[in-house]
């Protein structure tokens, strides 16, 4: 971990260089070690491993570098809040996953339980990801999926973006405390938010109490400097952290054009496994999942399925009980109505006229049923008039 402000403010001069980008980086640590020895060095030196215009750029110190060198130390040492450090490439805690993939961060922002860093390598990790805008069953399943693999022993990783990546860590989260796993030096971490931000912000804004309680959990990351915004393209770049955490990707929910696509992409790149959850054909959000299991991503019904890929046992039956939700067909005081609605909803979108052809009951009294079901959360609403059952409905 960084140690001291000379230390920090040299390695923050070396990110905030313009025109020096991780490659060239990469090349001058190589040839003289750390920073502060690349900045000792003379521009004929520098030369041998990087442009001129480059070496010219090394010989100036960055806009900005002293205010931000001091604006990391104050975050660094505030008294109140979750622990917090910065780590650099090469540096002992440095997780260890993140040297195998091509690009690993020159620095990493970390908050929470920064002592769990040097142990990510015996942790067995994976990257949940998936549509901002899920369907119900899309988020009920990111949920569900992450809270028994939690309940496991699995660290989950993500994205904190809203939709499935903030319902994969809201799983992970319960099913952690559920397990009564302790999170501490040898106890699994319940999950790790790779975000695309500095860690002085929480985007988006919606999340900032679900990073409070991942913070108290798990680890929220990121290498961008403090004071960084929400920027489009820090996002599919910081992809490439969550795959590489992992030991393997799972994608919930995605269009053809989604995000999780890329980290599917990025994942298969470092070596890694993917999977799949299929949806319904006539579901957009399901077309990029089916793209992926047509290419060979691993396609999974349960968690379960999961725990078997990767090997790993899976909790012991009364644990599961816990851990499963009644279903609304199995409930006590479900009435008979109710459970022949849900039959004939099945699991995938269904319309009104759909609907009522296969259970054939009055408009009235179907919407009427529909209504008290989605006041019961076993029915959701989704655009152009459709109707889905959620979760285990």
């Amino acid at each position: 971990m960084v140690n001291t402000p000379e230390e920090l403010g040299a390695w923050l001069r070396l990110v905030l260089t313009p025109g020096v980008g991780p490659e060239s980086t990469r090349r001058l640590l190589a040839a003289f070690g750390e920073p502060q020895a690349i900045f000792g060095q003379t521009e004929t030196a520098l030369c041998q491993v990087v442009s001129t215009k480059q070496a010219q750029a090394l010989q100036l110190m960055p806009d900005g570098c002293a205010e931000l060198t001091q604006d990391t130390l104050d975050w660094l040492q505030a008294a109140k809040g979750p622990s917090r450090c910065v780590i650099t490439l090469g540096d002992a805690d440095y997780p260890a996953p993140l040297l195998d993939i091509p690009d690993p961060p020159l620095m990493l922002y970390a908050l929470g339980q920064t002592t769990q860093l040097a142990t990510l390598q015996t942790q067995h990790a994976l990257a949940m990801v998936g549509s901002r805008n899920p369907t119900p069953q899309g988020a009920e399943n990111a949920r569900a999926f992450a809270c028994s693999l939690a309940a496991s022993g699995l660290t989950v990783v993500s994205g904190l973006a809203l939709g499935v990546d903030g319902a994969a860590h809201e799983g992970a989260l319960q099913g952690s405390l559920q397990s009564g796993f302790q999170v501490g030096a040898s106890g699994p971490l319940a999950t790790i938010a790779v975000v695309g931000t500095g860690l002085d912000r929480v985007y988006p804004r919606q999340h900032r109490d679900l990073a409070h309680r991942i913070a108290q959990h798990g680890l929220i990351l990121s290498e961008y400097p403090l004071g960084t915004p929400p920027l489009a393209p820090n996002f599919p770049r910081r992809n490439r952290l969550i795959s590489g955490l992992s030991q393997a990707t799972l994608v919930v929910e995605a269009a053809l054009q989604s995000g999780s696509l890329i980290t599917a992409k990025q994942a298969l790149e470092q070596g890694r496994d993917v999977m799949a959850i299929p949806g319904s054909i006539h579901s957009t959000q399901a077309k990029g999942c089916h793209a992926l299991i047509k290419q060979g991503a691993k396609l999974v019904e349960s968690a379960q399925d999961v725990l078997e890929e990767l090997r790993l046992p899976a909790p012991d039956a009364q644990q599961a009980l816990d851990l499963q939700a009644p279903t609304q067909e199995d409930a006590p005081t479900s009435q008979d109505p109710e459970r022949a609605l849900l039959r004939a909803l099945g699991h995938d979108p269904v319309g009104l006229d759909a609907l009522q052809a296969r259970c054939g009951w009055p408009t009235a009294q179907l919407q009427a049923q529909l209504l008290e079901l989605e006041l019961m959360g076993q029915v959701g609403r989704l655009p152009g008039g459709l109707f889905q059952r959620l979760g285990s409905a």
